[in-house]
């Protein structure tokens, strides 16, 4: 089987399942504290993939080497995104986090430069600027739109946190079997939660039946399964060709968010959803260096 034929099919699967997310935490949020959703999510995920990895017979042993790197990507993918996207939900609409998460591609072609010396070119700087002004006008106040700043500020971390575990997940992927990482990763952000949601236990309640299946989603759609397939495009097309795919989330998000919870965006936001969108576009695909593809498509020789 040609697995770099089918990465697209694990960045699609992944950026959907994603996009979905943001509606079911926004929902459970408003039950249920940030980073205990975070920690039950975690442990349904971790439960789920250990099962997965005994029928798959896969061996769950790390070297000690891989051990700094997977403990960094775990402690960024769990209690410091979900810290922040958890709270930023729970102060803005779906639809506005997940445009602002539209930010990551770029935001992490501008990070292979500073970080790898991959140099973009002046399409993609043109691209980052006019995905800025698009996420400008997305947050820009609005009678329509809660307009938090706060939670806008919450949600630009969580999109610079996310670069940050694709550069962590990247380094991994060349060594580390698919399953093995998605695992200790989600290991490792588990028992990072663990000091925060201490600080949450008096805010806790007896889970709805509601609550349960969104949590259930959330680990094993989300954490496990959209995981899972995150990593297996980053490490068959390497960090910024996975990222593109992060473009496909405000898409299922809003449209959802729409269908669903009746979510509306003022004019403002969509124009600068649409600005964002086009200028990811630019800095991401058609601002893409030459040479940058063969990097990225061999990401197992860093």
């Amino acid at each position: 089987m040609n697995h770099k034929a089918i990465a697209p099919f694990y960045g699609l699967a992944a950026a959907t399942l994603w996009g979905l997310s943001f509606l079911s935490i926004k929902v459970t949020v408003a039950f249920l504290p940030p980073m205990t959703l975070a920690a039950c999510r975690g442990a349904v995920a971790c439960a789920a993939l250990a099962l997965i990895a005994r029928f798959a017979k896969e061996d769950l042993r790390i070297a000690r080497s891989d051990l700094a790197i997977l403990i960094l990507g775990g402690i960024f993918n769990v209690p410091f995104y979900f810290f922040l996207i958890n709270n930023g939900l729970a102060l803005l609409s779906a639809s506005e986090c997940s445009l602002i998460i539209g930010m990551v591609p770029v935001a992490t072609v501008l990070a292979e430069r500073l970080f790898l010396g991959i140099r973009p070119g002046a399409q993609a700087y043109a691209g980052a600027l006019l995905s800025f002004a698009g996420v400008a006008l997305i947050v820009a106040r609005h009678q329509s739109v809660s307009g938090s700043i706060l939670g806008y500020a919450y949600m630009v971390g969580a999109a610079m946190v996310f670069v940050a575990y694709i550069f962590a997940t990247r380094r991994a992927a060349s060594r580390c079997g698919l399953l093995t990482i998605t695992f200790w990763q989600g290991l490792f952000g588990l028992i990072g939660c663990l000091p925060f949601i201490l600080l949450e236990a008096h805010a806790w309640k007896a889970p709805t039946a509601m609550v349960t299946l969104n949590i259930l989603f959330l680990g094993l759609a989300c954490s496990a399964v959209a995981s899972w397939f995150y990593v297996a495009t980053i490490g068959l097309l390497g960090g910024s060709r996975a990222s593109i795919f992060i473009n496909f989330m405000p898409v299922v998000a809003v449209l959802a968010a729409f269908l669903i919870l009746g979510e509306r965006l003022g004019a403002l936001q969509w124009v600068g959803g649409a600005t964002a969108i086009a200028g990811v576009y630019l800095a991401t695909v058609s601002g893409r260096p030459k040479g940058a593809g063969r990097e990225a498509a061999a990401p197992s020789r860093p």
